[in-house]
């Protein structure tokens, strides 16, 4: 599989093509969000494209990744406008997921949430067939580009939070061409980190809740292997592991086929903008914060995905101060 990875070095950006233990700098274009525009607008494969760019230059990846270079990573995939690339999500896509919102947010055992009856509809009309046009998924706005880490970047639990824990997911990486057709140039391992104890208290707390800081990468997997991924999940405080998980993602482990969720994120006109970046969590199995897990101040989350390269890790970052009243202007 070809990986890609982003890098900097003060204000030098360069593309790496992941040959490990070494980064091969590519030529040409400090970005991917570049080397994808080129390769569609010729008519060639990202991965071809990104071969052919290759250099004899390499970088020591252990030093990069571990903070011992002058070069840092940066998110598996960034726009040179950030406020065009929109990061969103769809959840309730593995049965996990809808077991840990029914157990959130039922009143009565017995009783069935309406995630779980959208979870519900997935089963039954989520994987249609070829050609065919299934049920919509649950569908969630994370932010801009501006929200997106990389891997060694904290993420933030602001003042006004109440919470935040990580969420193991692989992501869809997609530009929009010139013509308005999207295109999948890959997909990355994720954190898609969210405020789960504000959505505990209500379910119309969830848009609420997504907006949130979160993570990408480190590498761009351009042709991955999507249909059952083993995921390692992990939380260390203080040097010390304080939990973790093993589970499933992917095609075969979710209710949706892939096709589905691709359609009913680009039927909307508006995600469909020439020159745009969207980044799409798939959903995950397992949370921390369903096994009573509270996260702290300098906790490190770890999220690592068989055949997507290294494992990201972020630190956790709360904020400390006390919310401050936003205040509007006004010219009446």
């Amino acid at each position: 599989m070809t990986r890609l990875v982003q890098i900097r070095r003060g204000v030098v950006r360069r593309v790496a093509l992941v040959d490990e233990p070494y980064l091969k700098l590519l030529n040409g274009g400090g970005s991917i969000y570049e080397l994808a525009t080129a390769a569609i607008a010729t008519g060639m494969r990202l991965s071809d494209a990104a071969k052919q760019r290759a250099t004899a230059e390499q970088l020591d990846y252990d030093l990069v990744y571990n903070g011992g270079s002058e070069w840092r990573l940066l998110p598996a995939i960034d726009h040179p406008e950030p406020a065009r690339c929109l990061v969103s999500g769809t959840g309730l896509t593995h049965l996990g997921s809808a077991r840990d919102r029914q157990s959130m947010h039922a009143a009565k055992a017995e009783e069935l949430t309406d995630s779980m009856k959208m979870f519900r509809l997935g089963v039954e009309g989520g994987r249609p067939q070829p050609g065919q046009i299934g049920v919509a998924p649950e569908w969630f706005y994370k932010g801009n580009g501006t929200m997106l880490r990389a891997h060694g970047e904290p993420l933030e639990v602001p003042s006004y939070a109440e919470d935040g824990g990580e969420e193991a997911e692989i992501a869809g990486v997609y530009l929009i061409a010139s013509d308005g057709t999207p295109w999948r140039i890959g997909m990355a391992g994720g954190n898609e980190f969210s405020d789960h104890l504000f959505e505990k208290k209500n379910y119309l707390n969830l848009a609420g809740s997504k907006l949130r800081t979160c993570a990408l990468g480190p590498e761009l997997v351009v042709d991955p292997e999507f249909q059952s991924v083993g995921v390692e999940t992990k939380v260390e405080r203080k040097g010390q592991l304080l939990w973790s998980a093993e589970f499933r993602t992917g095609e075969a482990e979710m209710c949706h086929s892939l096709q589905n969720l691709e359609h009913h994120h680009f039927k909307f006109e508006a995600h469909r903008r020439p020159g745009d970046i969207h980044v799409h969590f798939f959903g995950t199995d397992c949370l921390s914060f369903s096994s009573g897990i509270r996260l702290e101040n300098g906790d490190v989350m770890q999220v690592g995905f068989a055949g997507f390269g290294r494992p990201l890790r972020n630190p956790v970052k709360t904020e400390s101060s006390t919310p401050a009243l936003i205040r509007v202007n006004s010219f009446a």
